[in-house]
């Protein structure tokens, strides 16, 4: 039997995947996953190409084609995490003044009056779930390795305690994808300032943030505990509503099988990453181990295919899906109702689902002790 995680980054790579193309927080993701492959298998031929596609960014003086910080986006600090890898690797000066630069855009990023980073300076007052996954993370990991301050940490963990204060639905326990603290965002109730629906992706990213930011979070911390819990929560809550014959999640995964909803694959590999990697470092319970292995076996069978090349495709993959902003060709207005979620293109091999595949593909391989370095991959 194969290794999923080193079959999907071997077809990445087969494929000649465009990850080089723009200043992409998927491309990071992905390569993040591949990343991954490598530190498993201690093949060094993944690292090279790691290293090459980033190179094509990544200047002599530390400057980053394509990467603007007057923009305050977000989005473009993700990549970091991928130049963190790099660096750790190699120790060369262009990446350590690279990750300086990404770092140096949050000590200006405008922030709500309570202190959550803006998503994007174009979407003013607005805390959406994605930000967490592309600053929180990077931030936490910048830290862990030049050295931060406790006010530093305090500062990341206030934002994942200030998302779940603003963004979370008693009721259900799940976060809706966007909080917009000014209330003058068409797609926001006038009352609560939330956008109308939850979104697998959006809790994806979000799930990931807690386990990846809580890697790295000084366990003396007090955020270190309050993220924790939120961690369980939200997991709980995502458990309530998977589905259940498959245990993967629906792209509105509140909505089960109404009409024109469907599983979704980036959504879902995130969570089975969180799941597995969660109980794997004790954030979560060991009971949910079983959970993590049937949200796996899920992908494989919900989402996998194999081709004539011998190379696989992860299928149903949302291309894209956000709030405000420009309209879209497939629906018009990005007005967050369910009409809109499941409006946008569903594709094939699309970075943000592939990235998270690999990544919950290696956490299982991890934890079920199979495939040391350089040994034989089997799969589910």
């Amino acid at each position: 039997m194969r290794s999923y995680a080193k079959w999907m980054a071997d077809s990445v790579i087969k494929r000649h995947t465009d990850l080089t193309s723009y200043w992409a927080y998927e491309f990071g993701l992905t390569l993040d996953g591949i990343a991954a492959v490598w530190k498993a298998t201690g093949d060094k031929a993944y690292f090279d190409y790691i290293k090459q596609c980033m190179d094509t960014f990544v200047q002599d003086d530390g400057s980053i084609r394509g990467y603007d910080i007057s923009e305050y986006n977000l989005d473009h600090l993700n990549n970091g995490k991928i130049l963190l890898t790099i660096w750790h690797e190699t120790h060369e000066e262009k990446y350590r003044k690279a990750l300086q630069l990404l770092r140096s855009q949050l000590d200006d990023h405008p922030r709500t009056k309570e202190g959550v980073f803006w998503h994007k300076k174009m979407y003013p007052e607005q805390i959406w779930l994605d930000g967490l996954y592309m600053d929180a993370t990077f931030y936490a990991k910048y830290l862990a390795e030049f050295g931060g301050t406790k006010e530093e940490f305090d500062d990341i963990g206030r934002q994942f305690v200030l998302s779940r204060k603003h963004n979370r639905d008693p009721k259900t326990g799940l976060l809706y994808h966007a909080y917009d603290d000014a209330r003058k965002q068409p797609w926001a109730d006038p009352v609560t300032g939330l956008s109308h629906h939850f979104w697998s992706r959006s809790m994806g990213w979000y799930a990931m943030a807690l386990v990846d930011t809580l890697e790295v979070m000084p366990e003396s911390s007090e955020y270190h505990q309050k993220l924790k819990n939120i961690l369980n929560e939200t997991i709980e809550a995502l458990l309530k509503v998977e589905d259940p014959a498959s245990h993967v999640w629906y792209q509105v995964p509140d909505c089960g099988s109404r009409k024109g909803n469907y599983l979704e694959a980036s959504g879902s590999s995130m969570i089975a990453y969180t799941l597995f990697k969660g109980v794997r470092l004790g954030y979560l319970p060991e009971k949910m181990k079983k959970n993590a292995e049937e949200s796996y076996k899920g992908l494989i069978d919900e989402f996998i295919s194999e081709t004539p090349m011998g190379t696989i495709n992860l299928n149903k993959i949302c291309f894209v899906a956000g709030l405000g902003g420009k309209p879209t060709k497939a629906y018009g207005e990005r007005d967050g109702s369910f009409a809109y979620y499941i409006s946008e293109p569903i594709v094939c091999n699309e970075p943000k689902g592939i990235g998270p595949f690999i990544l919950a593909a290696e956490e299982y391989e991890r934890l079920a002790g199979i495939g040391d370095k350089g040994g034989q991959y089997h799969a589910i």
